[in-house]
């Protein structure tokens, strides 16, 4: 299977004066086209990190993140700039995430900056309302603000928004924690339904081992900035070969009642 996204000996050093916090220590992962990959841990376990550094937000100490065959951080500012098309987050807070004083349209259409041939006017306009319509709102919605809508609504308006370059790797830093076990089925079903349709590879950052099972091919496991599991995800949650991993799944009772989706793709 063709690996997108190469993580190599990723390190990133915090020297807070009184020591250096090690929030990511030499992690080597990889993402494979068109996979969902799991990374849970516990809070501090570099989780966050792993993925601001993998999204070109932070600069790490040491090690590579190539995608798609680039190292992003041997490419200058401009180039970035025209990768980052390429790679989209989806971040926490579905609405600290958006502008509330921007219309809907604005928000989507905000990473067409990236790309200079992006369509304008009616074009533009009808492109945020298909987006619109493949997250499951309405074509009209765009002409609305954040606060009219819920927090799963918001949500959704935030995966359009990072869907609008056509990315081929979507980052999701905690995308359902904030929402209840009903709409957070709903999201995930989503983003598997995106996943099946666009062919997006999605790295998922999450603490809870019940949307790992729901949502996850593979999942690796952090603890205190380092990897110490990574294997397909029913393997891992019901054999785990470290006593981290045991220590975390026993600590957080499995949550079937969000149901098992396949994970099985066409």
């Amino acid at each position: 299977m063709t690996s997108l996204l190469e993580i190599r000996k990723l390190s990133r050093h915090f020297d807070l004066g009184s020591g250096v916090v090690k929030a990511l220590d030499n992690v080597s992962l990889s993402l494979h086209a068109g996979e969902v990959l799991g990374v849970v841990g516990e809070s501090g376990s570099g989780k966050s990190t792993l993925a601001r550094t993998v999204m070109a937000l932070d600069h790490p100490t040491s090690g590579t993140v190539v995608l798609d065959q680039r190292d992003i951080f041997s490419l200058g500012p401009r180039a970035l700039r025209k990768a980052r098309r390429d790679f989209q987050m989806v971040f926490q807070d579905p609405y600290g995430s958006l502008n509330p004083r921007h219309r809907i349209g604005r928000i989507i259409a905000e990473p067409l900056h990236l790309m200079p041939d992006a369509p304008k006017g009616a074009e533009r306009r009808a492109l945020v309302g298909t987006l619109l319509e493949d997250v499951g709102l309405d074509a009209a919605d765009q002409d609305r603000f954040p606060h009219e809508f819920s927090g799963g609504q918001r949500q959704r308006i935030a995966i359009a928004r990072a869907l609008i370059t056509k990315p081929r790797l979507l980052v999701a830093d905690e995308a359902t924690s904030a929402l209840d076990l009903t709409v957070q089925k709903q999201i995930l079903d989503l983003i598997l339904d995106l996943r099946d349709r666009h062919g997006i590879s999605v790295l998922f950052i999450t603490h809870n081992i019940g949307v790992v099972q729901e949502i996850c091919d593979r999942v690796a496991v952090m603890q205190h900035g380092k990897l110490v599991e990574v294997g397909p995800t029913q393997e891992v949650l019901d054999a785990p070969q470290q006593a981290y991993t045991r220590r975390l799944l026993a600590a957080e009772p499995r949550l079937d009642v969000i149901g098992r989706k396949s994970r099985s793709r066409p």
